[in-house]
């Protein structure tokens, strides 16, 4: 089941999403939602996506079974991608009197009820979730409960006025629907990509948290400025970008687990401090949850267009790991995944999400915490006093101390330095250095090369056709190509996650017999299907798309068709 909210009002939109959202979770089916803000005041409207389903919901889906839309603009935008048998609920009050309505349309004057018989206009949302659950058989009693636990830290009066709006809403469907959804057992929690990164630092023992306000990351720092009090860490809100990287790096310096999160005008103010913490071969963690656009561009649409940025972005040769979740669950272990390896590789790492992976969410089990192994970064042994911060090792690898302890004094050069961290500026030093940290990529390479988080797959052994991806493109990948394969088409699949260092034995292998390669991407410049061109004997076929929304299954599924 695929269910859109569309509306001008983008509070009142996804406050009635959300609450569907908890309630479809509690019936037993599997949740992934998709929001779309308006890119500006013509935007158009704000959507909410639900995909519902009692096997899995890899994506937000394809046609819609059911369009609620809020206002007029909201019925001619999105009326078109209902199925031929889908359903449309409107406002009647905010209806166009020419607006031409699919078969299957329901309606209600919902703000004049919110007007006049509750006397709360801003409960015209609940109105309208009361009517679209009793349309798709949701009991109105799991609504109640979800609305006591969002609602009730607003007051008892608020609360029972948006429960009575519920409670009208079910009382204007003539026969409310008994049937749609069966209950199972419940999803065990509820997440965005951005909550589900937050809860993979506090797990990893990140214990600072370094960072600016910007839109899609934001989210980060808000709970983490909530959770790192409860596990003795320190919020630092810096005046900029820069700065809140800058403090993030001071602090793993000093000993602390930490990290940033940003977006791509933020990181490409990052990129300097990126470099210094490469070349002092500080860990740190580094989160672009990457938008549409150059400057400002879109900042509520998404986009993949920062990987290159990612990966060569800086001046000067700098070492960086680039980790790519493709899902919510996903966000949690390659969070837990990106702190172990910049502590283990003393180098920055840097987890690239977006903003519909950043702020969808997904009903994914409670982790198994207890279980998760959690690397800490190797200690220097000082009692011989013959510590040397950055002596030449054949991995590129030397413990670290932290400051105060006696005999671990050092200084963090931005400069280039010697084994000691006093400033050097010979050509010798400089090639050795060089060699130094990038030894730490190769080794880094050569120790993950079977870790199964590196990717995703789905195998076909013969087949010549294959489809790549990367990121957030994960769940339409998947649902396209196990569409194609009941269709009995032979394909399969690579999605990555380590995108630095690549996995390049394991692509190789996948790669071997492959006649044509299909790489789906959100950016304009094809830049993942670049890399492979760069490091592969490949031609990739580019998809491009750069309208700020992300693939829907169908999209890549016809480009299967047609290449098969």
């Amino acid at each position: 089941m695929t269910i859109r909210l569309a509306g001008e009002s983008g509070e009142g939109v996804i406050l009635a999403g959300e609450v569907l959202t908890y309630a479809i979770s509690r019936m037993g089916l599997k949740i992934f939602t998709f929001r779309s803000y308006p890119a500006s005041i013509r935007g158009g409207p704000c959507a909410y996506q639900i995909r519902a389903s009692d096997w899995h919901a890899y994506s937000q889906g394809d046609r819609l079974d059911l369009l609620v839309a809020f206002d007029a603009e909201s019925v001619s935008s999105h009326a078109g991608d209902l199925k031929p048998e889908g359903k449309l609920i409107f406002d009647q009050d905010r209806l166009d009197k020419d607006s031409t309505l699919p078969k299957q349309s329901f309606g209600a004057r919902f703000a004049s009820f919110a007007r006049h018989e509750l006397r709360f206009p801003k409960a015209r949302n609940m109105i309208i979730v009361g009517f679209a659950a009793a349309h798709i058989g949701i009991p109105q009693e799991i609504i109640r409960e979800v609305l006591s636990e969002k609602l009730g830290n607003r007051g008892e009066a608020v609360l029972q006025k948006n429960i009575s709006a519920v409670k009208l809403g079910y009382g204007l469907v003539p026969k409310p629907s008994t049937d749609v959804i069966e209950k199972g057992e419940p999803n065990k929690i509820i997440l965005s990509g951005n909550e589900a990164i937050a809860l993979g630092a506090i797990v990893a023992g990140c214990r600072f948290y370094g960072g600016y306000p910007i839109t899609p990351a934001s989210d980060i720092l808000e709970l983490l400025a909530d959770l790192l009090p409860h596990v003795a860490g320190h919020i630092f809100q810096g005046e900029d970008e820069m700065a809140s990287l800058g403090a993030a790096i001071g602090a793993s310096f000093a000993g602390t687990k930490a990290m940033t999160a940003t977006s791509g005008p933020g990181f490409s103010l990052m990129t300097e401090m990126i470099g210094m913490a490469s070349m002092a071969e500080i860990p740190v963690v580094i989160v672009d949850a990457q938008r549409a656009g150059p400057s400002t561009g879109l900042p509520t649409r998404t986009e993949q267009s920062d990987l290159n940025h990612a990966l060569f972005g800086g001046h000067g040769d700098l070492p960086r790991i680039v980790i790519a979740p493709g899902d919510v669950q996903d966000c949690f272990y390659q969070t837990v995944r990106a702190f172990n390896l910049a502590e283990r590789y003393q180098l920055p790492v840097i987890l690239l999400t977006d903003q519909s992976l950043a702020q969808c969410t997904e009903g994914v089990p409670l982790p198994d915490v207890e279980n998760i192994k959690v690397v800490n970064r190797e200690k220097a042994d000082l009692e011989d006093g013959k510590f040397l911060r950055y002596s030449t090792t054949s991995d590129g690898l030397s413990p670290m101390s932290t400051p105060g302890e006696p005999g671990g004094e050092y200084v963090a050069e931005s400069a280039e330095h010697d084994a000691k961290g006093r400033v050097n500026l010979t050509s010798k030093m400089h090639a050795e250095m060089t060699t130094k940290r990038f030894a730490k990529l190769a080794k880094a390479e050569s120790e993950l090369v079977d870790d199964p988080l590196n990717f995703l797959e789905v195998e076909d052994n013969g087949s010549k056709l294959a489809v790549m991806g990367w990121g957030s493109t994960e769940g339409a990948l998947h649902e396209a190509v196990l569409t194609a394969r009941k269709k009995g088409l032979h394909v399969k699949w690579l999605h990555c996650k380590l995108l630095s260092p690549l996995p390049r034995k394991k692509i190789s292998s996948f790669l071997e017999g492959v006649e044509i390669v299909i790489v789906p991407e959100l950016n304009y410049t094809a830049q993942f299907a670049n890399l492979l061109r760069m490091n592969f004997t490949v031609k990739p076929v580019s998809i491009t798309k750069t309208e700020g929304m992300p693939f829907a299954p169908h999209e890549i599924l016809a480009k299967i068709e047609e290449s098969a």
